[in-house]
């Protein structure tokens, strides 16, 4: 922690090796958040520039006493939220996206199941998915979960019990798991 917050005076003081530096150790935990909340990896892509852009502009007001990724994942939620905004608003071309679609079956179960879970991770409502993501992909607490997204701990819980019973339900339908290996437990 007090090596992040010397590289972060480093970044205030305009040093370009300590901003390289801050952008090289979280961009691959931001693109996966960005990712699994897109969906399309161009768009998570520029949520991530668009995120270290942000973060680098704002990093005076982080507050030291604070955990830093919450912050930065707190920013490139709301990235991922604008753009799922925006993209629900213009119109997709499904005639010049259906002939890129590669539609050859894939030989690998494991694969499969992680090309339905991102299918399902879809599906799910933005902050649900943002939860989910930060919980189980990036390890994040309940509580730095609440932090990051400005939400009650309560909340968060049943965001991510909710995102666990309706991609289990995803994937049944889907036939990607067996009906009876999964349950939802309470936490």
């Amino acid at each position: 922690m007090e090596d992040l917050r010397l590289l972060v005076n480093r970044c205030l003081q305009g040093e370009q090796n300590a901003m390289l530096a801050l952008v090289e150790r979280f961009q691959g935990p931001v693109f996966g958040l960005c990712f699994r909340m897109l969906g399309n990896r161009e768009d998570a892509e520029d949520a991530v520039q668009e995120t270290f852009v942000r973060v680098l502009r704002n990093l005076a007001k982080w507050d030291h006493n604070r955990d830093f990724e919450p912050w930065l994942f707190a920013i490139a939620g709301n990235r991922c939220r604008t753009a799922l905004a925006s993209r629900r608003r213009r119109p997709t071309n499904q005639t010049f996206i259906e002939p890129l679609a590669d539609h050859r079956p894939d030989p690998t179960p494991a694969k499969h199941l992680a090309e339905e879970l991102q299918l399902g991770l879809e599906q799910l409502r933005a902050d649900y998915r943002q939860a989910f993501v930060l919980f189980h992909q990036h390890e994040l607490s309940y509580e730095q979960i609440a932090e990051t997204m400005s939400k009650p701990l309560g909340t968060i819980k049943t965001w991510i019990h909710r995102a666990r019973t309706e991609l289990i339900r995803f994937l049944q339908q889907r036939e990607a798991i067996e009906d009876s290996r999964y349950e939802v437990r309470r936490v």
